[in-house]
């Protein structure tokens, strides 16, 4: 792992108490690095899934899911289908 890598996991690890998100960062740049985190750990490239499977893993970090979902699927992270019914990682 570059040294990069490694500077950007510490930092994203330092959101994190106890296997919490203490809170959703506010600067886009340090939003972006959390998303991405969450989305490699929590969720798989090569399977759908519910709305309600996104909440269930989102809420094993943070209270607010809807919030992390939405910011997700903004930053590409996660696709949703058009009737909302299904998501799958993106990028």
């Amino acid at each position: 792992m570059s040294d990069q890598g490694t500077s950007t996991a510490h930092s994203v690890h330092a959101l994190f108490s106890h296997g919490r998100l203490t809170a959703i960062p506010r600067k886009p740049a340090r939003r972006e690095q959390l998303l991405a985190h969450l989305a490699e750990t929590l969720f798989e490239r090569s399977c759908d899934y519910t709305e309600r499977e996104v909440n269930d893993a989102l809420r094993t970090v943070h209270d607010d899911c809807a919030a992390l979902r939405r910011y997700l699927v903004v930053a590409g992270l996660l696709t949703r289908t058009k009737d909302g019914g299904s998501y799958r990682r993106g990028r």
